[in-house]
């Protein structure tokens, strides 16, 4: 086997039991990643510099084919069902040392990477690739160790992804030939019958999800900012909900756009980049993450390209709305240096509330701010998935169910306890729809969350008098500098107030619904934070 790279370490693939490859390129750098995706014709240069790539059939992650490894380190400890679906041992082994073998004879790329800004609490994570291209992504995504420290490298953990190595069903007990497998024991991750890279950047956060709480530490599906007064601010949100935009505001310090941890001194970022959702992307709007589309050494996910030009249209959603750009976090301009911040005076949850009968912003309790952080709510609207023909409420405890390895009242412990200790502020954030449900309203405009939130942030809320909102029992403002007074009550803005009153109580009776999964298992006042549905 040839070892080709810059820095190799001293510690093998063999003694993970990969051998006999054609070729192993360790730790190669952009220009020459770039120069192994094309040479294997992986993806497309476009104009600017970026490549551009197809993931084929899957174009996101595969929730439903995600396992872990059910042994006597995490029987007791894993929250098992349809998010967390057991594997036997002996099958992850069988199907780990059938993928091994697919490598022999073939080219591997390997990156020896760190997940975590913070030294105290970073994990050394070994990624070992079947195309070049995931291999720059996993570099993009990461934060790369000097030569000095890859040449001493041993990996805590290894992500094995061959994407053109399929399951078996019938042999392995798999639902599909898509499988990734999580094995807290061996210290592994095998990812195979998918290309979507997302399975990669997922699969470490789950590692730091099961790991984190042990020591005291909240991992978080979140992105990250501070002020130039040194306040720091985290917006937690799922996919859609304006994460990666919100927290990429000019007049603020970057930490990082999607994964992080919170320890009893500092908000640290588990990546040394950004993954960001694409599709119809403003310049206007979203001006550093437009920029990074134009680069070289971003990589395009599903993103439609001229052949001839090489111009890139990301407003075509030929191959999927999920179209996505992962790009290293120095090219945003504001980006923090370190990665690391304070900790947070204030938590921003953003929902994108396709129904429109939510506030645009509203101050939480703490106890309301466990209830939503545990509801993890949000809407599904038309065209993003296929089947979904009318609005849809979506509901991922934690903000990021498919991530959580343990029960998720785990993590809103550690969120309460932390809020209790700092003192940080909960604040709600609809940035969904208004003027009615969609189809009938539009979206909420960028130019008004952003005023709602630099209000917020800046402390130019905390003076203006709050009003409860009849329905969900949520404290709205009264006003905010840069946003009409009507924008703020959601029910002035329909031109029925009765068919908002039906609807609201609608989604109200959902969260209810939905949050008796956790009402036996939290303190009563948490519980009750959200009774205010029934009135």
């Amino acid at each position: 086997m040839d070892t080709l790279g810059p820095t190799v370490s001293r510690f093998g693939l063999d003694q993970g039991g990969i051998v006999h490859l054609a070729a192993a390129h360790w730790n190669l750098g952009v220009p020459r990643l770039y120069r192994e995706a094309l040479r294997r014709d992986e993806g497309l240069l476009a104009e600017g510099g970026a490549l551009v790539v197809l993931t084929g059939q899957h174009t996101g992650r595969s929730p439903n084919d995600k396992y872990i490894v059910r042994d006597q380190a995490t029987d007791a400890e894993v929250w098992w069902g349809k998010v967390n679906q057991p594997m036997a041992p002996e099958a992850a082994r069988r199907l780990f040392d059938r993928a091994c073998a697919y490598l022999q004879g073939r080219e591997a790329f390997v990156q020896d990477l760190y997940c975590g800004a913070d030294p105290m609490h970073r994990m050394a994570v070994r990624i070992i690739t079947e195309h070049a291209w995931h291999s720059l992504f996993a570099r993009n995504m990461f934060i790369v160790p000097p030569p000095a420290e890859q040449a001493q490298f041993e990996p805590a953990f290894t992500i094995l992804q061959v994407p053109d190595f399929r399951a078996e069903p019938e042999r392995d007990g798999t639902r599909s030939d898509v499988a990734i497998v999580v094995d807290f024991m061996r210290r592994w991750v095998l990812i195979c019958g998918t290309s979507y890279a997302g399975e990669i950047k997922k699969s470490v956060f789950t590692v730091m999800n099961h790991l984190l709480p042990a020591r005291g530490v909240m991992p978080m599906h979140c992105s990250a900012n501070v002020g130039a007064a040194g306040d720091t601010a985290i917006f937690f949100g799922l996919s859609g909900t304006g994460k990666t935009t919100l927290s990429a505001d000019p007049s603020r310090t970057l930490v990082g756009d999607d994964e992080h941890g919170w320890t009893d001194r500092a908000v640290f970022n588990f990546e040394g980049g950004c993954y960001a959702k694409v599709i119809r992307l403003s310049a206007d709007a979203e001006p550093e993450i437009f920029t990074a589309t134009r680069r070289f050494g971003t990589v395009l996910e599903n993103v439609v390209v001229a052949p001839d030009s090489g111009a890139i249209d990301l407003d075509n959603d030929r191959y999927t709305e999920n179209t996505r750009a992962s790009y290293p976090l120095e090219v945003i301009p504001n980006a923090s240096a370190t990665g690391i911040a304070g900790v947070p005076e204030n938590i921003v949850m953003l929902t994108a509330d396709a129904f429109g009968v939510l506030p645009p912003i509203s101050r939480l309790t703490p106890d309301q701010a466990m209830y939503h952080f545990l509801s993890g709510y949000t809407a599904r609207v038309a065209g993003t998935e296929k089947g979904v023909t009318e609005p849809q409420a979506t509901f991922s405890t934690c903000f990021g169910a498919p991530f959580m390895p343990r029960h998720p009242t785990v993590y809103a412990r550690l969120l309460g306890d932390k809020m209790h200790s700092h003192g940080a502020t909960c604040w709600l954030v609809n940035t969904g729809w208004t003027g009615g449900g969609y189809g009938v309203g539009h979206r909420m405009r960028i130019a008004h969350t952003r005023a709602m939130i630099r209000a917020a942030l800046d402390g130019r809320l905390a003076t203006v008098a709050l009003r409860p909102d009849p329905v969900f029992g949520l404290a709205v403002p009264d006003g905010c500098p840069e946003v009409p007074t009507e924008v703020l009550n959601p029910r002035n803005t329909w031109t029925d107030p009765r068919a908002y009153d039906r609807t609201a109580h609608e989604v109200a009776g959902l969260f209810e619904r939905n949050f008796t999964a956790f009402a036996d298992q939290v303190a009563p006042a948490i519980r009750d934070a959200g009774i205010h549905a029934a009135a």
